[in-house]
């Protein structure tokens, strides 16, 4: 019974210390401290979990590509204002419209969890020439990239990796995106640690294209469908 307790109380123990040491910035995207790679950048874990599965993969003869893992704050900012300059002026968009869409498949800076580096989107490396890749039609039966897409759902969960945002009718949020997975041993802890700050608090303060809009209606459902709708296994 004394061994038992003792267990126990160093699971507690471990858990907590593993919360409280995340590193805010790097949940925020301000810090690579946790990163490893070149032009693909990891956190370290997942960077060795996805050789692994990378590796297993080929030997089935199948050639799996990142085209996107970290990306920091600032480089997300970039991608928003661009988004947002795009659909309101090219597309005369009204500023909440303009929102509404972007949000469709991008994350408010300091939300991401391509900050973490736990993250990545994957295609067929067999197709280096292929242009506007992260198109869901491209994952289906019949399509470009369904040999990868069908390896990975019966085999990247092995190496700890799961699709971040499936193709539940019943889910909100951020649309299916069959090339997403998060690295679940990591990112997992990392997700407690966002939810766990003060995120209204955050989104407010943000100096981004269309913030004058991100009011407490938009924050509310933002938080609840983007970032807590998500697989069930990575929370």
């Amino acid at each position: 019974m004394r061994k038992l307790i003792v267990f126990l109380f160093f699971l507690i123990c471990n858990e907590f210390y593993s919360q409280a040491t995340v590193d805010l910035d790097v949940i925020i995207g301000k810090s690579q401290s946790n990163l490893v790679g070149d032009s693909i950048r990891l956190e370290v874990n997942t960077y060795k979990a996805f050789k692994k599965m990378e590796a297993a993969a080929k030997r089935d003869g199948i050639y799996l590509k990142i085209v996107s893992a970290y990306r920091g704050f600032e480089r997300q900012r970039l991608i928003w204002n661009n988004k947002y300059e795009k659909f309101t002026n090219d597309f005369s968009l009204e500023p909440e419209k303009a929102i509404s869409e972007i949000i469709r498949f991008s994350t408010v800076p300091g939300t991401s969890r391509h900050h973490w580096g736990t993250d990545i989107d994957i295609i067929d490396g067999n197709f280096p020439d292929e242009e506007n890749v992260l198109v869901s039609e491209k994952f289906e039966k019949d399509g470009l990239f369904y040999k990868v897409k069908n390896w990975l759902d019966n085999n990247s969960e092995n190496f700890g990796f799961f699709l971040t945002y499936t193709n539940d009718k019943n889910r909100k949020g951020f649309e299916f995106e069959p090339w997403h997975y998060s690295y679940k041993p990591v990112s997992v802890k990392y997700f407690r640690a966002l939810i766990k700050m003060d995120l209204k608090k955050i989104i407010k303060s943000l100096d981004v294209n269309g913030s004058d809009y991100f009011d407490q209606s938009f924050i509310d459902a933002y938080i609840a469908e983007n970032i807590m709708d998500i697989n069930p296994d990575l929370k």
